[in-house]
């Protein structure tokens, strides 16, 4: 891993410039879940987002009020999942036991981050932080899917297909909202599944599952079959009306 200088760049694909530009302007609302690909945008110290335990944290702020070298060893693990640093147990640090001093101390194996204290007492160690950030409920924007799925919307007005990927916890309703990056008039279409050669309306605040739309991707590998060559569909009917938009 990247140890040292200057706080790396933003590396972002043009769908999450323009999804940052929507946050920045405070049109784009929290998600209930969240996607690994979600996670990874946020990856710098100007957007850093991290998981613990699928629960996942904004501590872009958090950053920027203090920045120094308790900040770093978080930055260099921006958009990742940091669970592993922590006690799934106890919710704090991991620690463990110094052989030279006989005592607990925290488990830092990338250095000590902020609101860690130091393994000496010192009278330099500041703890009017209040709240641990990994304790901090104000802090948690959302959960870590903890599966994702693929689906191909097709637009039977324009005929354009797009695969997405999603959260198996969404309801249609949030993967609506994803699917608004793709088009903006996606709250004007009905979202119909093909069933026994009808095409049939979905229940749009129900998940792709208790829609009956299973995930048989296990299925799948278990046949040796590459699920990449099949993704189920979804068919979007335009209902000419553009002002839900």
């Amino acid at each position: 891993q990247r140890r040292g200088g200057p706080p790396r760049g933003c590396a972002e694909s043009t769908r999450h410039q323009a999804a940052r530009r929507q946050r920045s302007a405070g049109t784009m609302a929290k998600r209930r879940f969240y996607t690994p690909e979600d996670l990874a945008a946020h990856n710098c110290a100007k957007d850093i987002w991290v998981s613990i335990n699928y629960k996942v944290f904004d501590l872009t702020e958090l950053i920027q009020a203090n920045r120094g070298p308790l900040a770093q060893p978080l930055i260099e693990v921006a958009g990742q999942d940091i669970s592993h640093w922590f006690d799934s147990k106890t919710g704090g640090v991991k620690t463990f036991m110094d052989p030279s001093r006989g005592v607990r101390v925290p488990y830092t194996p990338h250095g000590r981050f902020l609101h860690v204290p130091p393994p000496e007492p010192t009278a330099a160690w500041n703890t009017d932080f209040g709240t641990a950030w990994w304790l901090d409920e104000d802090l948690i924007i959302g959960r870590l899917t903890e599966k994702t799925r693929k689906v191909q919307i097709v637009n039977v007005l324009t005929h354009q297909t797009d695969l997405l990927t999603v959260c198996s916890e969404e309801t249609l309703e949030e993967i609506r909202d994803r699917y608004m990056e793709y088009n903006k008039h996606a709250q004007s279409y009905t979202w119909k599944k093909l069933e026994e050669d009808a095409f049939v309306p979905m229940d749009m605040e129900k998940t792709l599952d208790e829609n009956g739309v299973p995930d048989e991707s296990e299925e799948f590998d278990k046949l040796g079959i590459d699920f990449d060559y099949y993704y189920p569909v979804i068919h979007v009917y335009f209902n000419d009306d553009l002002t839900n938009s």
